[in-house]
């Protein structure tokens, strides 16, 4: 290499557009090592990042100059050098009133706002070498007090985090029913809880990554993401570095979890992207796992405060919600982190048949990590909550709670209705839901068994919780936010000339197996073996535009697309043979990949022989025949709001009274996700989504110290359940399809985590009723369990 002429570290490539001659182009490239021998293959860079060890301080100073002198090292660069390039980050929705939320820079400069937001990153020649510089970057701290929890950002006697925001309040939103203050004065019985959910991490086995290349040479971007959604980032990249957006390129192939977390907008990736156009080089940042736990988007944090009145004849009349939940330091851009409390407060209750209905939600800013989406939402919050009460309120007026639900579910006689939050209710199916559970489970059988074991003194509980799932959201959603999110999907169908089927589609994969489901549709639809269809997928340039995976919505928006897309083209090849053959359209089909005579039943072409003729032998066609044989459609569903889709678990626990250990002995779950695509599928979602569940309410948390530290960065001390802690997981299913699409699928990916909560924390409170303790504080460790069962007997 030519160090005398290679660029010095940091020092900033040609401007966006500058004609380079060849000679200086030649120094540039071969001098700073951008090319390897003969061959001219750009050599990717590789970028660490320095973090901030403390969640609130002010940066005093930061040296770079050791850093900049190690082997490898192509640059260092702080948010002096790279945060003007950027459009700074503002997570605002603007059909929220009153949501607050501060300007966040790609990397501190002046004061880091929790712990684990960058500082600086080093770019090398390698992971290892970047990772060593950035060790001898010193920086002078001066450590702030730090906002903590919701109750220290809610008193306006501390600090506010951002002082343009004045307090910490980024958002408070109230609903207000019918007469809330009379149902509650007029009932016969009134239940109350307060219940604590902690921090999570989403943990997928692949933590986020992505590798940025700026081409110098057309001021063009590609992106290889570890993302959900190619053309949300797309249009990020563009907007925020002034790119044309024909001129970026994002590509997200399959990636090992995504779970909503990988749905966010991270600071850190656009200081990635940002350091390829500074450098012009290629450049990649995978996070380690101590990095995720800091980093990547947590969930829950949440106080909820709720109760419920119920008649002497055993009619839910009433019910209140207060919700604070402490979202970070920032809020999220595009994918809003008050959607948790707005979630939870909206959707409370609204399986029952009641009308005055009073709830609030207020989101606060925290000085930690950004809380952002994950699988659910608020949605499991809002089983909790109401499936807890419905519980208490059942035992309270010795009920059996069957029959309560029973009792009170708005049936099928009552669609279409409107819920006191808001949810448009029409082919939901609680009822049938609920008798396929209890009987799948045995609920009498078990009932009995649980009343023998509680004469022994063993501790065994069954819980029922009944829950919606919002998916596949619609334009009214996101497009008065603000945010530019597609809502629509894609698909390009192409007959090729073997006669097989290329499928190019908006919809991506994170393990769900959509692209499967996808293919079945199109082979279904075209009239095709499953094997003859390939898919393309999660590339921005190539696919036809939208919304990826998020919500549920890849067979619910992607598969209706596909259908769209499969019928044109199948009619197209329909057309075209009987060009072909001088035999009316109407007269014929496809079937495995062979066109058919349906008045004889006579396979008369083969699909490779109307592909030929239409891409090779257009001469034998009459001259005014139009062939195509590449179609694309696109769905949106316009006036939704979101698809409901909906279902009822059960559980069944036993709990070791002298050491808090609980067992999950069972585990069923009803569900209603529209129409199947693919049944063994859609029970893997379930049964995945149930395995998170359980987790969450008995092992997942991260652990804060007072101060505001995490305690437990690593897979050592973050708990999640193993083989072992898991039962064996029945699902069954009612089919209710979306009555809105001809697919009449709704969605399923959220569905297990939501009803798994709501169901184990029931049945471990049901289990230690018998002694009067009830468990408020998620997860459940056997600490926490003993410490119930303690205030319990004293």
């Amino acid at each position: 290499m030519d160090t005398a002429h290679a660029r010095k570290p940091g020092e900033a490539g040609p401007a966006i557009g500058t004609r380079i001659p060849r000679r200086e182009l030649s120094r540039l490239l071969h001098g700073a090592g951008r090319y390897v021998d003969d061959i001219k293959l750009p050599r990717m860079l590789h970028l660490a990042f320095v973090r901030s060890p403390y969640p609130h301080a002010r940066i005093k100073s930061i040296d770079v100059e050791e850093a900049r002198q190690c082997a490898g090292v192509e640059a260092v660069l702080t948010g002096a050098d790279i945060n003007h390039m950027c459009k700074p980050l503002h997570g605002v929705a603007l059909h929220r009133p009153g949501h607050r939320a501060a300007m966040q820079p790609l990397m501190a400069t002046e004061r880091a706002v929790w712990q684990g937001q960058t500082v600086a990153a080093v770019v090398a020649q390698s992971r290892a070498q970047a990772e060593d510089a950035a060790e001898l970057i010193d920086i002078d701290w001066d450590e702030l007090p730090a906002i903590v929890n919701a109750e220290m950002a809610i008193d306006r006697g501390n600090p506010a985090i951002h002082s343009e925001l004045d307090d910490n309040i980024a958002f408070d939103f109230s609903i207000d029913n019918g007469d809330v203050a009379k149902a509650f004065k007029d009932a016969a019985v009134v239940v109350e809880e307060e219940l604590r959910f902690e921090r999570q991490v989403a943990l997928t086995l692949e933590p986020r990554g992505l590798i940025a290349d700026f081409n110098t040479g057309d001021g063009s971007l590609t992106v290889i993401h570890s993302h959900q959604s190619p053309f949300q980032m797309q249009e990020v990249f563009s907007h925020h570095f002034g790119i044309a957006e024909h001129k970026v390129r994002v590509q997200a192939p399959d990636i090992g979890g995504g779970f909503g977390m990988k749905l966010n907008l991270y600071a850190e990736e656009l200081a990635v992207v940002a350091s390829s156009i500074h450098l012009g080089r290629p450049i990649k940042f995978c996070a380690d796992r101590l990095e995720s736990f800091l980093t990547d988007a947590h969930a829950r944090d949440h106080n909820i405060k709720a109760r419920m009145a119920v008649s002497a004849d055993g009619r839910i009349t009433a019910m209140e919600v207060d919700d604070v939940g402490a979202v970070g330091a920032y809020g999220m851009q595009m994918r809003f982190n008050v959607a948790e409390g707005m979630m939870a407060i909206t959707v409370s209750g609204a399986p029952y048949n009641f009308d005055d209905y009073k709830a609030r939600t207020r989101s606060v800013y925290v000085n930690k990590n950004l809380v952002g989406m994950y699988r659910g939402v608020g949605l499991p919050l809002a089983c909790i909550v109401t499936e807890l009460l419905v519980d208490r309120a059942a035992a309270a007026l010795k009920k059996d709670p069957v029959e309560f639900r029973k009792q009170n579910y708005r049936g099928k006689s009552m669609l279409p209705c409107v819920t006191p939050g808001g949810q448009r209710l029409e082919t939901v199916s609680f009822h049938e839901c609920l008798d396929k559970l209890t009987e799948l489970m045995d609920y009498g059988k078990l009932r009995s068994e649980q009343e023998t074991f509680r004469r022994k003194g063993i501790l065994r509980g069954v819980g029922i919780a009944t829950f919606l799932e919002q998916t596949a959201y619609g334009p009214p959603y996101y497009g008065p936010s603000g945010a530019s999110i597609s809502t629509q999907d894609g698909c390009t169908l192409r007959l090729e000339p073997s006669g097989s089927i290329r499928c190019v589609t908006s919809i991506t994969d994170q393990g769900q197996g959509t692209l499967t489901g996808i293919a079945q549709v199109v082979a279904d639809t075209v009239g095709v073996n499953y094997e003859d269809v390939g898919l393309v997928s999660g590339d921005s340039a190539i696919s036809p535009y939208g919304g990826g995976a998020w919500a549920s919505r890849g067979m619910a928006i992607g598969g209706e697309a596909a259908l769209k897309a499969g019928r044109l083209l199948k009619q197209n090849i329909l057309d075209l043979a009987s060009a072909i053959t001088q035999t009316p359209a109407a007269n014929l089909d496809i079937s495995n990949g062979q066109v058919i005579n349906l008045q004889t039943g006579m396979q008369i072409l083969s699909l490779a022989e109307v592909a030929r003729i239409g891409y090779f032998r257009q001469d034998t066609l009459p001259p005014a025949f139009d062939v195509q044989l590449s179609v694309s459609r696109s769905f949106v569903a316009n006036s939704q709001i979101c698809y409901l889709a909906n279902g009822v678990q059960g559980c069944h626990v036993e709990i070791d009274q002298d050491t808090g250990f609980i067992k999950v002995l069972g585990q069923w779950a009803a569900d209603d996700c529209g129409r199947i695509i693919n049944p063994l599928l859609v029970d893997e979602q379930v049964r995945g989504g149930i395995a998170q569940g359980i987790g969450a309410v008995l092992f997942e948390e991260c652990l804060y110290s007072p101060e505001g530290y995490l305690q437990n960065g690593t897979m050592v001390d973050y708990l999640v359940p193993m083989a072992g802690d898991l039962p064996d997981i029945q699902v069954v299913h009612v089919e209710t399809p979306e009555a809105s699409t001809e697919l009449g699928a709704k969605g399923v990916g959220e569905a297990g985590l939501i009803g798994a909560m709501g169901a184990v924390w029931v049945a471990v409170n049901d289990a230690l009723a018998p002694l009067g303790a009830k468990i408020q504080h998620q997860p459940f460790t056997p600490e926490r369990v003993l410490d119930a069962i303690a205030r319990a007997r004293n």
